[in-house]
């Protein structure tokens, strides 16, 4: 420990500023998260249709082909279900799903059944003839056949074979005067047109989320009725069903599109109120959240559903909504954290001075309160122990550098002996996963969600800390120059991809920019000193 000069009167009052607006802005998102939002109220909680899916518990999954689901699970589902929904649309005949139409006739539910395919002719086969079966077995509780899922969509069938599967199903059921229909997003079947001739009335997904301009949830009801106008017109004559729609309650934003408990609820109701007025049938995405969708879509895959994983009912169809109600929680790490910072100082005697505890105090709320935000979004995105285990050890080191950061500029900011330089190797470890995970954004960010709670302790501490710094600067390396010139330009790239539509890639600039502005003003303060000692060796 060693003392320093104080930092000047303009750094030390943007310091404060800057820790101030940390700490307001961390108990204002709590805040903010946990108002109750008023909402258009459902005509009723009961919904005509709802995907059905059982693979909800840890370790579920129908890309385990060994995976079943027996018929007392899918009794108990289907049974709750009932209270709720007229009928359930299922994807396969595979894991034991076969037994669905059976089940519902006992509750007196209606089925949309699914036959999947694929690209594999072996497992299509048997599906096909596995679903012809059920639907001679039980017709009068079929509302509809659907042979095939987006299968145009993920290229697995060329559109003549796809059509010949449709045509087989449709032949081999005709005598039950049971519908067969393919169902696929809606851009595909105008540009596959000549798929409406193999089936008895057309099925279109529409999910404004997924869109590939998406749809700010304000206008995602008017999209959903333009485009099934639009289809209507291109197929006239012909009835054309809604087979998804719906909107997750947590992820990653996709341009204007947030992903929020607030907007699926906004977007069923207004879905529901539209379609008690027009002469549609209509299917919603999804009975129960799904937590092995995670693996192929990211966080936001497996938040789809009206229920969560233990089949409670995330939102209500009447009242206000509230997205975060453990809001409180927020609060409290903040206050812990800022518990915590202060406890770190105690023990120096100088900072026992307002300004240092205050320092402390500030940096350690921020610091809480952005640890809460990361720890939710954690809650939602780890999909096993190992993730789990990985960004909880970042967190730990987050922390950790935010305690030793917090502890070198609430010295400068008392005006008190410092403890050592912030580590320089740390700073570049930080600033070398900022430019990595900057990278997969950039070329694979699609369902990648953003660190934010985690990157902003580091970014904010060391761009104070080079803030006050008023020592002999040391020259950054080459590596840290051309990081911190990467970096910004990354997550620039991040923002246009977005269009400018995502606050979260604003809040990634911004982290991007604090840790290279860091580098920055040490570069400038040493090539100053370095330019001062040759115009004095001159003289």
């Amino acid at each position: 420990m060693s003392p320093t000069s104080s930092p000047s009167s303009r750094a030390a009052t943007l310091a404060w500023l800057m820790l101030v607006a940390a700490a307001l802005a961390g108990g204002l998102w709590w805040w903010q998260v946990g108002r109750p939002v008023a909402l258009p109220e459902a005509p009723s909680s009961r919904i005509a249709c709802v995907s059905y899916a059982p693979f909800r518990m840890p370790g579920e999954t129908p890309l385990d082909i060994h995976a079943y689901v027996s018929p007392e699970r899918i009794d108990a589902d289907l049974r709750a279900l009932s209270q709720r929904f007229d009928c359930v649309r299922t994807y396969s005949q595979g894991f034991g799903l076969s037994a669905v139409p059976e089940i519902a006739e006992r509750y007196g539910m209606k089925v949309l059944m699914g036959i999947w395919l694929g690209r594999d002719p072996v497992a299509n086969e048997r599906e096909v003839q596995l679903g012809i079966a059920t639907a001679h077995r039980h017709p009068g509780t079929l509302r509809g056949v659907i042979v095939g899922n987006e299968v145009l969509l993920r290229g697995e069938l060329p559109q003549k074979a796809l059509a010949t599967y449709v045509q087989r199903v449709r032949d081999a059921i005709h005598d039950t005067h049971v519908p067969v229909t393919y169902a696929d997003v809606w851009e595909f079947w105008l540009r596959y047109p000549q798929m409406a001739d193999a089936v008895d009335y057309i099925t279109i997904h529409i999910l404004p989320y997924w869109e590939d301009e998406p749809v700010d949830p304000k206008d995602a009801l008017q999209h959903v009725a333009d485009v099934y106008a639009h289809m209507k017109g291109q197929f006239p004559g012909r009835a054309v069903m809604i087979g998804e729609t719906g909107w997750p309650s947590s992820g990653r934003q996709r341009r204007g599109a947030s992903a929020s408990l607030v907007n699926e609820a906004r977007y069923l109701r207004e879905f529901l109120r539209y379609a008690g007025t027009v002469d549609m049938p209509y299917n919603v995405i999804e009975a129960f959240d799904q937590p092995w969708k995670r693996e192929q879509e990211g966080t936001v895959g497996g938040y789809w559903g009206i229920f969560d994983v233990d089949a409670r009912p995330k939102f209500s169809m009447q009242g206000p909504v509230t997205e975060e109600p453990r809001w409180l929680l927020g609060w409290w790490a903040g206050a812990a954290g800022a518990v915590l910072f202060v406890l770190t100082g105690l023990w120096r005697r100088a900072w026992r001075r307002p300004s240092g505890r205050l320092a402390l105090a500030l940096a350690g709320f921020g610091s809480g309160s952005a640890l809460a935000w990361q720890f939710r979004q954690m809650w939602f995105a780890c999909r096993n122990p190992a993730e789990w285990l990985l960004t909880g050890a970042l967190c730990v080191v987050a922390l950790a550098t935010a305690i030793s950061l917090a502890r070198w500029v609430a010295a400068q900011l008392a005006g008190a002996p410092s403890p050592r330089t912030p580590s320089r190797r740390l700073q570049f470890a930080w600033m070398f996963g900022g430019a990595f995970y900057g990278l997969l954004l950039v070329f694979d960010g699609r369902y990648r969600d953003f660190p934010l709670g985690l990157f902003w302790l580091p970014a904010l501490g060391y761009l104070l800390a080079s803030l006050l710094h008023e020592g002999e600067a040391q020259l950054p390396s080459v590596e840290e120059r051309l990081l911190a010139c990467a970096m910004p330009l990354l997550a620039a790239v991040v923002v246009a991809q977005e269009f400018g539509q995502n606050p979260a890639t604003w809040l990634w600039l911004g982290v991007n920019l604090a840790l290279g502005a860091a580098v920055m003003i040490d570069w400038r303060r040493a090539g100053r000193l370095h330019a001062h000692h040759a115009q004095t060796a001159d003289q």
